[in-house]
């Protein structure tokens, strides 16, 4: 099985390699150094938020969207030291066009933080990734006419999503393996909101291959624990201790 989040993270990196959002990060990238290559800039940015930018770092997962909204969050204050210093901050069509792109990331962010923790559990995977399927497919719907750039990019990145977690979500494909569904469905504080009730072909499908794969299981075990026990009654020998199960 691939490593769940970083494999989250090359589909997040597909925002680099669309030329019209990489010109905007790009800007954005130029505009946090230039603040942060200021002390004078960064106090007055201090001193009016009680926070500074926040550089992207390509080693550090959610980087990208982390610089995004601490800007974001900052606007005011940063177009206003901007003005002090005499700089050039970002259009109002880029403000915009930075709140649809971050609005795109934050699932990827928030999931990343949750599967990322130490009581990450394996049955929190599927949902996870149904839930950012779901994002993607309706965000160019929720954005409409305006950032069709950003809409394309989710469209782009939920293929990619699709193709990378297919062992996941594809039953169909060769490399399919049910144990992330199987956890799904064991595990009461997410089977309910999950699979039971969802009126979905593709997730009735899903939970039929768990269902068959923990079945199997159930059967192999019984088999094994059967052969033992038989074993055990034909031989007469000393006592030992119980075989765990």
């Amino acid at each position: 099985m691939p490593c769940v989040v970083h494999t989250l993270q090359l589909v997040v990196n597909i925002v680099h390699k669309e030329a019209s959002v990489k010109r905007l990060i790009d800007r954005v990238r130029l505009l946090v150094m230039l603040f942060r290559k200021s002390s004078v800039a960064t106090e007055q940015l201090l001193h009016l938020s009680g926070l500074t930018l926040i550089k992207d770092c390509p080693t550090r997962w959610s980087s990208t969207y982390l610089m995004i909204t601490r800007l974001i969050d900052l606007k005011d204050s940063l177009t206003q030291v901007a003005d002090t210093m005499g700089w050039d901050s970002l259009l109002p069509s880029e403000w915009q066009r930075l709140t649809a792109l971050r609005d795109l990331l934050l699932p990827f962010a928030e999931h990343t933080q949750m599967l990322q923790s130490d009581t990450m559990s394996l049955s929190l995977v599927v949902p996870a990734l149904l839930d950012l399927s779901a994002h993607l497919s309706e965000f160019p719907q929720a954005q409409g006419s305006s950032h069709k750039d950003i809409s394309s990019l989710a469209k782009k990145m939920k293929a990619n999503l699709d193709q990378r977690f297919s062992c996941f979500l594809n039953p169909s494909d060769s490399k399919f393996s049910p144990l992330a569904t199987a956890a799904c469905f064991l595990d009461p504080t997410v089977s309910a909101d999950a699979f039971i009730g969802i009126d979905d072909e593709h997730i009735q499908d899903l939970l039929s291959r768990a269902e068959q794969y923990i079945a199997q299981m159930v059967s192999s075990v019984r088999m094994q624990e059967d052969a033992v026990e038989h074993q055990g009654g034909d031989e007469e020998c000393e006592e030992q201790e119980p075989h765990a199960k």
